[in-house]
């Protein structure tokens, strides 16, 4: 299967990273990432529906084909960029509900989705079958999975967390003096998941580049 493979972006001065979703008014798609499988197995642990296959698809045409799906199915372009497959998941994001389907049999998942009408952003990771851990951006406070702190000595080091996992006292007060930079904050928590798991996708991978399309059964 051709797929994009476009080069392996090292930080957000080369188009890489992930920080810059923090800043982007157009993150209305859920980010599924896979480590361990290519990008058209990704699309069928995704739920892809077999024997449909669009073609390459850009963003608006993803969306074009999102509202003449059945409900509840999306639309998930894939490729792969440093080291990872992903599926940009137009409409309901299968991620959400399948991350650690997708991550059966060794493989590792991200899944980052938006929440553009119920913030916060979500943040999910998933690694031989099992959620390994969850959050919120802004409510890292908040943990879920099997090991819930498994990123707290990163969450720590970048100042969101205090070693037992609650909010930094000084960091508690000064969000209850001022109304809190959104985009900063969030743009903080991405970088840890950056560094963490070597994140990196470009914006226009995202928003311009034509890319294989599966219709997602959610």
């Amino acid at each position: 299967m051709e797929h994009a493979d476009t080069g392996s972006g090292t930080g957000p001065g080369s188009g890489g990273g992930i920080r810059w979703l923090a800043d982007w008014d157009g993150w209305y798609v859920g980010l599924t990432f896979a480590r361990g499988i290519g990008p058209e197995e990704l699309a069928v642990r995704l739920g892809a529906v077999p024997g449909i296959r669009p073609g390459p698809l850009g963003a608006g045409d993803a969306w074009t084909m999102v509202n003449e799906t059945t409900d509840g199915d999306g639309v998930a372009r894939v490729g792969s960029w440093g080291g990872w497959s992903f599926a940009v998941e137009h409409g309901v994001p299968a991620g959400a509900e399948r991350l650690a389907e997708v991550s059966r049999c060794g493989a590792e998942a991200v899944h980052l989705d938006p929440q553009p009408d119920h913030p916060p952003k979500q943040f999910a990771y998933a690694r031989d079958g099992e959620l390994v851990c969850c959050f919120g951006l802004g409510e890292e406070g908040w943990r879920g999975g099997h090991r819930p702190d498994f990123l707290l000595p990163e969450l720590v080091a970048a100042g969101i967390l205090a070693p037992d996992g609650s909010y930094p006292e000084a960091k508690a007060e000064a969000e209850a003096e001022a109304e809190p930079d959104d985009a900063d904050r969030d743009r903080r928590t991405l970088a840890v998941l950056e560094h963490r798991f070597g994140l990196s996708l470009p914006r226009h991978l995202i928003e311009d580049t034509p890319l294989p399309a599966f219709v997602t059964c959610t």
